[in-house]
């Protein structure tokens, strides 16, 4: 079974789990944790120090400072042929932050096969009658990958808030959104993602500046109304990259 976050009944979160997790059942470590967490509370101090040399991981409080005023936030990231890491090979990733202490999005392009929406609701004791293949489970990135976003069209907002990202988006860490998702009442179009794709301050932007990572506008129709087979071609078109001609370069550098 999983750890999840859920109401306690002496307060918000049961007493024990530090106000972030409450330990219901013990976790199987085949399986991913679910870490469902309140807004403001997913990173403290004392992770900064953990964290160090390592990919960020996002404060949902800076990311709300930071998602109208920096020039990346909101925008694509399109995976070049060949740029060495198999986790991220015909990746489109939405660039949820980026500033200058670090990045963090999701892979809106590949989904977890052996994982089903329906069966992690029943991990977390939510009921819903909904068919397995409503909900595609997408593998977000290779970071925390028991932790869950939902990426939603703007409309929506979550009970514990929700991080607008430009005018079409927002982004949602907290239970409810799984619990409206299971009855139908979520957002009109959304990606449920488990982990994220992070990056220190100045990576991706090195990254960039190697030819690992072409940018473009996202939009909408392109996040949610694309197959995930086509995204890649459909965000290199955008740009008016023919990803054939890229791939047959790639093949010769």
């Amino acid at each position: 079974m999983l750890r999840v976050c859920s109401p306690g009944k002496s307060g918000p979160y049961s007493a024990g789990c530090g106000g972030i997790e409450s330990v219901r059942h013990r976790a199987d470590p085949r399986r991913p944790r679910l870490n469902w967490e309140r807004r403001g509370d997913e990173f403290t101090s004392r992770d900064r120090e953990q964290l160090q040399g390592r990919p960020l991981r996002p404060h949902i409080n800076e990311v709300q400072t930071q998602s109208d005023t920096t020039e990346l936030s909101g925008k694509l990231l399109i995976a070049m042929p060949g740029m060495g890491d198999p986790r991220f090979e015909h990746s489109v990733v939405f660039l949820c932050d980026h500033s200058d202490k670090g990045s963090m999005g999701l892979i809106i392009n590949k989904t977890a096969p052996e994982l089903e929406f329906t069966k992690l609701l029943e991990q977390l004791e939510i009921s819903s009658e909904l068919p397995n293949d409503t909900v595609p489970v997408h593998f977000g990135g290779p970071v925390e990958n028991g932790r869950g976003f939902v990426l939603h069209s703007p409309e929506y907002e979550g009970q514990e808030g929700s991080l607008k990202v430009g005018q079409d988006y927002g982004l949602t860490v907290t239970l409810d959104v799984v619990r409206d998702l299971a009855t139908g009442d979520g957002p009109e179009r959304s990606i449920f993602a488990l982990g994220y794709s992070g990056w220190g301050p100045g990576q991706l932007d090195d990254e960039i500046s190697q030819n690992a990572w072409l940018t473009c506008d996202a939009t909408p129709d392109l996040v949610f109304g694309t197959a995930n087979a086509e995204k890649w071609n459909a965000a290199l078109k955008a740009l008016g990259v023919d990803a054939l001609l890229l791939s047959a370069e790639a093949g010769r550098a």
